[in-house]
């Protein structure tokens, strides 16, 4: 290949797939507002060697700053538990939208992958007693009426205007029994 010089310069560009391990662990609230690290893998190629040169300074560096903002943003839209249980679609929905992003700079993200979820330690004593505090709801009904009484007050403290009061079973059970018969 023949370079002008002072006119032309030569740039190389790998078409492998390169795997960004680096996209740093991200601070992510989700909709539940429970903090947790995320970290993520992201495996990309350069398709368009000619956009990623003049579409973009850096494509390497572009795209990982886009992965980590991009990981934010998606898994900040999710609860928890959805975060938890649902990796392989939230995968597939920041490489989609990572995806798009970069075609303009002739980038093709083939994959991401949420490599770890990281709970704070606050955060994972707060889960477990609100775990202790379901087994005793279970394991007894005279508590579980008294958190009905409690969220009855909550309720009644508002300033809303119309107030469900739901009646609990064991009141009409013998009502619904003698209805039967």
């Amino acid at each position: 290949m023949l370079v002008a010089p002072l006119v032309q310069r030569l740039v190389r560009m790998d078409p492998r797939v390169v795997v960004l391990n680096n996209v740093p662990p991200q601070d992510v609230i989700t909709r539940d507002n429970v903090s947790v690290k995320v970290s993520a893998v992201v495996c990309f190629r350069v398709v368009g060697a000619g956009k990623a040169i003049l579409q973009v300074a850096k494509p390497f560096e572009a795209t990982s700053q886009y992965a980590q903002t991009t990981v934010r943003s998606v898994l900040g839209q999710h609860e928890l538990d959805e975060l938890l249980a649902q990796r392989d679609r939230l995968n597939q929905d920041i490489q989609r939208i990572l995806d798009q992003a970069t075609d303009a700079w002739g980038i093709k993200v083939a994959s991401v992958e949420i490599k770890d979820v990281d709970i704070t330690e606050t955060m994972i004593r707060a889960i477990a007693r609100q775990v202790e505090a379901a087994r005793t709801l279970a394991q007894q009904p005279q508590a579980m009426q008294l958190r009905y009484l409690q969220t009855l007050a909550d309720i009644s403290s508002e300033k809303t205007s119309t107030i469900v009061f739901p009646l609990p079973l064991d009141l009409i059970r013998p009502l619904l029994e003698q209805s039967d018969t």
